[in-house]
């Protein structure tokens, strides 16, 4: 978010600091589905059950060596542009992130099927980051690889920023984001990664069918899986 100059009152700082860490633990409630952002203040959360994906680019620094800036600016907007909005084509969709080349989201799921829904996601971005290689190598540009990590599980939901101003973000707090955040960055890391990692829970919600484009991965003990949308990869293999 944008921030223009402020002048840094120590007095009134000191003031929002104890206000904040005042605040009744009571305040920080469980729910059932994401609640809307206008219930959040600065002094109270909600911990609610969401699924989270974090997707990120594999090797972006050797990338950064080899093209111009302008040609990484095309090339990061494109895959980004792109990513948000099969991210926001889930209808479970409520927050997407932007944080460099990685792009990460909350999903509102409080049923398996809806958890479900998330991996057919992850297998349109797989498959969107294919897209996106064929028009690169049609330009001479090197081709993109990515990690995706999958968690669901309970997270804080939290209003965080500075009180008083339109400086405020929405935030996540807890095991899940960090689990999806790791996992992701198992997502493509060697040769014997595949690019989709997910934990025990989001196994365990799946049907069979699900289940079956997932593997064990004893190294990196998630289940991990190289499997695409069959519409959109048709276009990939008819335009190779």
């Amino acid at each position: 978010m944008q921030a223009t100059y402020s002048y840094y009152d120590f007095e009134k700082s000191r003031e929002r600091m104890d206000e904040i860490l005042a605040g009744e633990d009571a305040s920080y409630e469980d729910h059932k589905g994401i609640p809307s952002r206008d219930n959040l203040t600065f002094t109270n959360g909600f911990y609610v059950d969401v699924t989270v994906m974090f997707i990120d680019m594999r090797g972006s620094k050797k990338l950064a060596e080899k093209h111009t800036r302008p040609v990484l600016a095309k090339v990061y907007r494109a895959y980004i542009s792109e990513m948000v909005a099969v991210l926001k084509d889930n209808s479970c969709i409520n927050e997407v992130y932007i944080e460099g080349d990685g792009v990460w989201a909350v999903f509102n799921t409080t049923t398996k099927p809806e958890v479900q829904s998330v991996v057919d996601t992850a297998a349109r971005v797989k498959s969107l980051a294919d897209v996106l290689n064929v028009k690169l190598k049609r330009r001479a540009y090197s081709e993109i690889k990515i990690g995706v990590g999958i968690e669901d599980g309970e997270s804080l939901y939290i209003k965080a920023g500075y009180k008083g101003s339109s400086i405020n973000e929405v935030v996540w707090i807890g095991r899940s984001v960090g689990s999806a955040a790791k996992m992701c960055g198992f997502g493509n890391a060697t040769e014997s990664d595949k690019t989709v990692m997910a934990s025990k829970r989001v196994y365990e919600m799946l049907d069979g069918t699900y289940k079956n484009l997932f593997v064990w991965s004893s190294s990196r003990e998630c289940y991990m899986g190289n499997f695409h949308n069959r519409a959109m990869q048709k276009w990939v293999v008819d335009n190779e």
